[in-house]
């Protein structure tokens, strides 16, 4: 009897646990967050690609298409600049400022300003936009503001308690989806956007991770960001390479994280007296000088940079001076107020700042457009394990992962002399003290 008794009570507790509903609701909603995750990076993805080729086509077709973007950048830049001010507050630049922001913040209100579902709607469309307009962003900064966003919502109607976790899940899944690279998400997740190891976090990054990745390779299929490549140093020339894409590239990133930041401020303090005003006047002033330097470029600088750094892994030489074009693109672009991130130029950056040393050196074009993307993404995000992760998985280059690894680290601490403050970390504080000054406003 007291056997058949056990069983019997062990036996209604797990039909109690199996058919709890108040157990089950929030898994299953945090699993559906995961998978929506997925969903819309590949959704933005192709959103993003289609875009671009618009405006390319657009600009390449008739004799004077190449003057359009004089018309087309500058219109562009005003409408996303000004929607995103009047409609989508917030929705500003990278996006992950924006997240890391809201995990240092305590109120769920003030989160629910950086990040929420009307967000997710705006930072995709408005990001759209400014490819359509030959903006030099990319759609993978946005798509960790976008995964946080979900995620946040998760928290919200899941009635879970572990906000700052879900969020850090949300970063991560976004990245992991957004470039295909799993690992990087988890990486990323931990380095860049917590700056610490927390168990029970890094559980919910890893379901999330795992969910996401699935939904988009379901949609997506298995690949590679940049193709697979196989190329090492094999000579002395090329270790050489490691030492001047690691001091050389972590030097230009600093230097487009310092003046990102202090260029910031600038900004800040111009558009204070009519907001909105002054910045849809600096947008369109940007636009115009975007649009400027992708004519003199060829059209090479407009948009992510995708199929330039791409190209440069394959082994085929950029400009000499691409680099300096898509850096100064790039940070316009940023400046600019527009929604759009700096991950998919940064790497296009790297790709030609490495192809110019390559050919300058006499090395594989290849090799150094790896290792040049390695340095100066170091450089400019401060997260060398997420460099060296990202690079490895977006060319799946394995005989290179000691080089990768040291132009990486090599990178990180170049730029680290020379510029104290992470860019992410540094623009996140603007988040921060808009949200405290809020707070007592009301309070007053």
């Amino acid at each position: 009897m007291p056997v058949l008794y056990r069983k019997s009570r062990l036996l209604r507790r797990s039909r109690v646990l199996w058919g709890s509903l108040a157990l089950w609701r929030p898994r299953l909603i945090f699993w559906f967050g995961a998978f929506a995750i997925g969903i819309i990076s590949v959704g933005f993805a192709r959103l993003a690609d289609l875009a671009q080729r618009a405006f390319a086509g657009l600009t390449t077709s008739g004799e004077w298409g190449f003057l359009l973007p004089l018309v087309i950048t500058p219109l562009g830049f005003m409408l996303s600049a000004y929607l995103a001010a009047r409609f989508f507050p917030n929705a500003q630049g990278s996006g992950i400022p924006q997240a890391i922001a809201a995990r240092h913040l305590r109120d769920p209100e003030d989160r629910t300003r950086l990040l929420s579902l009307r967000l997710v709607f705006g930072k995709i469309v408005l990001t759209v936009l400014g490819l359509l307009s030959g903006a030099s962003i990319g759609r993978e900064g946005p798509t960790v503001q976008v995964g946080a966003s979900i995620m946040l919502a998760v928290a919200r109607f899941g009635g879970m308690a572990q906000a700052r976790g879900l969020i850090l899940a949300g970063s991560a899944a976004g990245i992991a989806a957004a470039f295909n690279t799993p690992l990087a998400g988890i990486v990323f997740a931990i380095e860049e956007m917590s700056r610490t190891y927390e168990s029970r976090a890094n559980g919910l990054v890893l379901t999330a991770v795992i969910l996401s990745g699935l939904a988009a390779l379901g949609l997506a299929g298995s690949y590679n960001y940049f193709g697979s490549t196989a190329v090492a140093p094999v000579s002395l020339r090329d270790w050489e390479l490691v030492l001047v894409c690691g001091i050389g590239g972590g030097a230009l990133g600093a230097v487009f994280s310092g003046l990102a930041l202090h260029a910031g401020q600038h900004v800040r303090r111009f558009a204070q007296p009519q907001p909105l005003r002054r910045m849809v006047m600096l947008a369109t002033v940007c636009g115009l000088a975007v649009a400027v330097i992708g004519i003199l470029s060829g059209g090479t600088t407009f948009g992510t940079g995708y199929d330039q750094a791409k190209g440069a892994v394959e082994g085929n030489p950029l400009p000499l001076l691409f680099f300096v074009e898509k850096l100064v693109a790039g940070f316009l672009s940023m400046i600019s107020g527009i929604p759009g991130g700096i991950f998919a130029p940064s790497l296009a950056i790297g790709a030609g700042f490495g192809s110019t040393v390559g050919q300058l050196m006499g090395s594989g074009i290849a090799l150094a457009a790896i290792l040049g993307m390695a340095g100066y993404f170091a450089g400019v995000v401060q997260a060398p394990m997420t460099a060296f992760v990202i690079i490895l998985e977006m060319t799946g280059d394995h005989q290179a992962v000691i080089p990768i690894m040291a132009v990486s680290m090599i990178g990180y601490i170049t730029s680290r002399l020379l510029s104290r403050e992470p860019l992410y970390h540094g623009l996140s504080r603007v988040f921060i003290a808009a949200a405290i000054r809020a707070r007592r406003a009301e309070a007053e």
